[in-house]
């Protein structure tokens, strides 16, 4: 016989499994596990969720997560401002630092290319990256686009259009596996390549 969940747990499961790597069961186990909660726990979470786009913004500098204003490694005088570590999401910053071993600067584009999806240099921060490039101050782009096929034409895209004199690009190296997402790379890989990194 046929088990009918509540409209309102069948609604829950279907917007948690929208989230990355969240199947139907895991979206059922989280779903219940709301359900144990207090009252007082749920509205508030269900209150940063209605704020979430008003209270998380994004840097205007970079395109970091921030409260408001440079992220606070735009921010900090202790970064190097010769090296801008090109991302897809600021998830992907998080990644990065957790090795330790860069102590640049970032810039998140937003995404990557995908011609199936309408997604192509306009829609992604590259205008926002020529502008940054402009003072003369970046020596070095290191590209830590994912490697998967979208990824790596995206950093061919900016190899190509922002090769100018005096600036290095680079690109992440050996320790990240093909098709990997670098949100998910485990930090000593990622150490790995951006030690490993290779001029393009």
């Amino acid at each position: 016989m046929d088990v009918k969940l509540p409209i309102a747990l069948q609604r829950l499961i279907a917007h948690l499994e929208k989230l990355p790597s969240v199947g139907h069961r895991t979206a059922m186990r989280h779903a219940t596990a709301l359900l144990n909660w207090k009252d007082a726990d749920l509205a508030a979470f269900a209150d940063e969720l209605a704020h979430l786009h008003e209270r998380v913004l994004a840097c205007p500098i970079c395109g970091n997560y921030t409260d408001g204003g440079p992220c606070p490694i735009c921010a900090s005088p202790n970064r190097n401002p010769a090296q801008i570590c090109v991302v897809e999401t600021p998830a992907q910053i998080e990644g990065v630092e957790r090795t330790g071993c860069y102590r640049g600067l970032y810039h998140v584009l937003g995404g990557k290319f995908s011609p199936l999806s309408g997604v192509g240099p306009e829609q992604l921060r590259c205008k926002e990256l020529r502008q940054r490039l402009e003072n003369g101050l970046v020596k070095e782009l290191i590209l830590a686009t994912s490697t998967d096929v979208e990824g790596e034409a995206t950093a061919n895209f900016i190899a190509t259009q922002f090769h100018a004199e005096g600036l290095t690009i680079t690109r992440l190296a050996i320790g990240i596996p093909t098709g990997a997402d670098l949100s998910y790379t485990d930090s000593s890989s990622l150490a790995q390549a951006i030690a490993g990194r290779r001029t393009m």
